[in-house]
């Protein structure tokens, strides 16, 4: 059994809470610091020209790899929201290999463009093991509206049925913006899965708005691992990045 690190954070595009400051040097630095293997990441911007020709030292590259470089080798960007200066959707970074990964459009109107990015990493070298052993990462962004997300609770419960076996392991993590809780009831009732706060702390972590965060909008669901620990990033310097806290645990395989 050996211990995996993972992390989820909304990054706020790439700037501080109410858009100050331009933060993605000071945000490639904060996620190193957590020595995670598995990063969820929401609000990355793919494209931004805007964002370049304002900002001196804005990355050129798409957010993600700017905070991939030289940590996690292998990464994963969807496509979500598209406008006429670039887009943003959600990413993953790993150390271990994505054997594949597909995303979906689960929006359920035109006024908010969500994705559900769906990742096959193979931590056979953290297990030392010769054939690959597959964990299914699934990074979320679901909608501001209560029946906007009870529709696409429903896709992602479908995919998951549909493309992972039951006794895979798996996560999901990100922002779901579930304000009443029922994603818990929910993803166990139909896919058995656990959220890492709840388990290890009562109940999902506060994350929003990082300054004094009340609201318990960031989650890390998991099958198939046991949860070791878990933690809120929402001190300083982490108060000043984004307008979420970081959330990661630590996770038995």
């Amino acid at each position: 059994m050996i211990k995996l690190n993972i992390a989820t954070y909304n990054i706020h595009k790439g700037f501080s809470r109410f858009n100050r400051r331009m933060v993605m040097h000071e945000l490639r630095d904060r996620l190193r610091e957590l020595n995670a293997d598995i990063v969820f990441l929401q609000e990355v911007q793919g494209e931004n020209i805007r964002n370049v020709q304002r900002n001196k030292h804005y990355p050129v590259m798409p957010h993600h790899e700017f905070l991939a470089d030289q940590i996690w080798p292998y990464h994963a960007y969807g496509k979500n929201a598209v406008y006429t200066n670039g887009h943003h959707g959600n990413a993953v970074l790993s150390r271990y290999p994505i054997s594949q990964w597909e995303n979906l459009d689960i929006s359920t109107h035109r006024f908010e463009s969500r994705g559900l990015l769906h990742c096959e990493i193979d931590v056979s070298a953290a297990n030392g093991l010769t054939k690959p052993a597959l964990l299914h990462c699934f990074c979320v962004h679901l909608g501001l509206f209560k029946k906007g997300r009870k529709q696409q609770f429903g896709a992602v419960v479908a995919r998951i049925k549909k493309v992972v076996p039951p006794d895979s392991p798996l996560i999901i993590a990100g922002d779901f913006n579930d304000w009443d809780n029922n994603a818990s009831r929910l993803l166990e009732q139909e896919l058995q899965l656990y959220e890492a706060f709840e388990v290890s702390q009562g109940k999902p972590a506060r994350s929003y708005p990082v300054e004094m965060p009340i609201l318990r909008l960031d989650r890390i669901y998991v099958r198939g691992l046991s949860i070791h620990s878990a933690q809120v990033h929402a001190h300083h310097p982490w108060n000043k990045i984004s307008d979420h806290a970081a959330l990661s645990a630590t996770l038995l395989v």
